[in-house]
C-alpha cells in the first residue's frame, strides 16, 4: 500500500514536469489512482475516503488565515497600476545615480519596496523591465549585469513580507502537522524580515565591488541630469514617491509584528492603504478598480484551485500511508535531522529548475513536513530556509519565471543567454543566505 503512494506522487510529479496543468492533475490524477485502487485492490483503499474530501475542501475554502492572499494580491496589483514603480524608480535613479552601480543599486532598493508594498513577482520583473532595462542598457551597462539585478530584485517578493509564498507555506506546514506545534504566519513574516533585508545588502555590496572592480560595467548618471531632476519639487515628489508607500508598508507590517492586527486583518489594511495611495497619485478610475479586481480574481482562483487539488493528493498520499512509510524509511536509515534538511533543500532546489514554487510547496512540503516533526525541528526555521530556497525556483533556468518575464519585455538584442549568465552570481548569493540561515540560525534572530 505505502508502494502505491509513492507511485501517486511520481505520476504526479512527470505529468507536472510534462507541462499539464497543475490543479488538475493535483486533484484528477489523485482521484482517478483512488477510484483505481479501490476497485482493484479494495484491501488497500475504499471508496469511503471522498465521504471526507469534501469536508477538507471545505475547511481550505473556510479558511481564515487564507484570505489575506486575495487581499495581498488586490494590494499588489493596485499598486502596480498606480504607476508607484515607475515613480519609485526615476526618483532611486536620480538619489543614487552619482555613484558607480548607483542605478543598479536604485533597481535593488525599489524591488525591495516593491516586495513589501506588492509582493507579485511577476508584475514587478516586468514593470522594472519596462522602465529600468533600456535605460540601464543606454547609459552603458553590461547586459549580464543589468539584466541579473532586475531578475534578482523582482523575486524579492518571495521573502520579504506580507508574501503570499509564506501565507501559502504556513497553511501548508499546519495542515501537514497532525497535532504538532503550528506555524504562525505572523512569526513567519518577522522571521523573514531580516534575511529578506540581508539578501538586500548582499545584492548591493555585489553590485558596488563590481562597480568598483569594473568601472565600465556601471556607470554614474551626469551630475547635470541629477541637478536638473532634483530642480522642481524635488521634496514633494520624495513625499508622494518614497515616504507615503513606505508608511503604508510600516503599518501593514507593524501591526503584524505588533500584535495589533492579524496578518489577515493587515491584508485588508493594506488593500485600503494601496487604494488611497492610487487616489493620491491621481491613478485612480472606475476602469483601474475593474482591471485590479478581475486580475485579483484570475490569481486569487489559480491559487486555491492548485491548492484544493493538493488538498485531494495529501489526503489520498496519506490514506495510502505514503506518509508514515516515508518517515519510516528516513528514519531507518539513520540520517541525522541536518543530513534529511540538506537533502530536502538540495531536492527543492532542484525541482526549482523545472516547476514553480506553488507546486512545490504543495507536493513536497506536504510530505516532508511530518518527517521534519518527527525529528523535533523548529518548523519556523525550517520554514524561512524553504522560503529562501524556494526563491531560487524564480532564477534557476530553463524554466526561471523571472528570466521568461524579463525576456519577454527585454529589446531584442538581449539574449537569452546573457540573461542566464547574470542571474548566476544572485543565484550563488541566495544560495550562501540559504547556508548562513541553516547553519547559524542565531545570527538572523531567528528561534532554534
Amino acid at each position: 500500500m505505502e508502494v502505491l503512494a509513492i507511485v501517486l506522487f511520481l505520476i504526479i510529479f512527470i505529468l507536472i514536469l510534462k507541462g499539464y496543468p497543475v490543479a488538475l492533475t493535483l486533484g484528477g490524477t489523485s482521484i482517478l489512482f483512488a477510484i483505481g485502487v479501490s476497485v482493484f485492490a479494495p484491501e488497500y483503499f475504499s471508496m469511503s475516503f471522498f465521504n471526507i474530501l469534501p469536508s477538507r475542501i471545505m475547511g481550505v475554502i473556510n479558511n481564515y488565515v487564507l484570505m489575506a492572499v486575495p487581499l495581498f494580491i488586490f494590494m499588489g496589483i493596485m499598486l502596480e497600476k498606480s504607476g508607484l514603480a515607475e515613480s519609485l524608480l526615476e526618483t532611486m535613479a536620480m538619489m543614487f545615480g552619482s555613484i558607480r552601480g548607483g542605478l543598479a543599486i536604485s533597481v535593488v532598493i525599489v524591488g525591495a519596496l516593491l516586495a513589501a508594498s506588492t509582493g507579485i513577482v511577476g508584475a514587478t520583473v516586468v514593470t522594472m523591465g519596462l522602465i529600468s532595462l533600456p535605460t540601464m542598457l543606454k547609459r552603458g551597462y553590461k547586459t549580464e549585469l543589468a539584466t541579473g539585478v532586475i531578475a534578482s530584485s523582482g523575486t524579492l517578493g518571495q521573502i520579504i513580507p506580507p508574501s503570499i509564498v509564506l501565507v501559502l507555506l504556513a497553511d501548508t506546514i499546519n495542515s501537514s502537522s497532525r497535532g504538532s506545534e503550528s506555524v504562525d504566519v505572523g512569526a513567519l513574516f518577522s522571521a523573514a524580515l531580516l534575511p529578506g533585508l540581508v539578501l538586500v545588502g548582499c545584492y548591493i555590496a555585489y553590485i558596488l565591488v563590481t562597480s568598483f572592480v569594473k568601472k565600465e560595467d556601471a556607470p554614474a548618471i551626469p551630475q547635470a541630469e541629477i541637478k536638473a531632476f532634483r530642480g522642481d519639487n524635488f521634496k514633494s515628489k520624495i513625499i508622494k514617491v518614497l515616504i507615503l508607500p513606505v508608511l503604508l508598508i510600516v503599518v501593514v507590517l507593524g501591526s503584524i509584528f505588533t500584535g495589533l492586527a492579524s496578518p489577515t486583518e493587515a491584508s485588508a489594511i493594506g488593500a485600503l492603504g494601496a487604494t488611497l495611495l492610487t487616489i493620491i497619485q491621481k491613478k485612480f478610475s472606475v476602469t483601474i478598480l475593474r482591471e485590479v479586481s478581475k486580475e485579483t480574481m484570475k490569481l486569487t482562483t489559480m491559487v486555491f484551485f492548485i491548492l484544493l487539488g493538493a488538498t485531494t493528493f495529501t489526503l489520498v498520499f496519506r490514506s495510502l500511508g505514503g506518509d508514515e512509510y516515508l518517515q519510516h524509511l528516513i528514519l531507518e536509515s539513520n540520517l541525522s535531522p541536518l543530513m534529511f534538511l540538506l537533502l530536502v533543500m538540495a531536492v527543492i532546489f532542484v525541482a526549482g529548475f523545472f516547476i514553480d514554487f506553488i507546486e512545490i510547496i504543495f507536493i513536497i512540503i506536504p510530505v516532508v513536513t511530518p518527517i521534519f516533526n518527527a525529528f523535533d525541528m523548529n518548523m519556523l526555521w525550517v520554514g524561512i530556509l524553504v522560503a529562501l530556497n524556494l526563491q531560487t525556483s524564480f532564477l534557476t533556468p530553463p524554466f526561471g519565471f523571472a528570466l521568461f518575464y524579463l525576456k519577454g519585455v527585454a529589446p531584442p538584442e538581449v539574449k537569452t543567454s546573457q540573461i542566464y549568465k547574470g542571474i548566476v552570481p544572485f543565484i550563488i548569493i541566495q544560495l550562501i543566505i540559504v547556508g548562513l540561515v541553516m547553519f547559524f540560525p542565531e545570527v538572523i534572530f531567528l528561534n532554534k
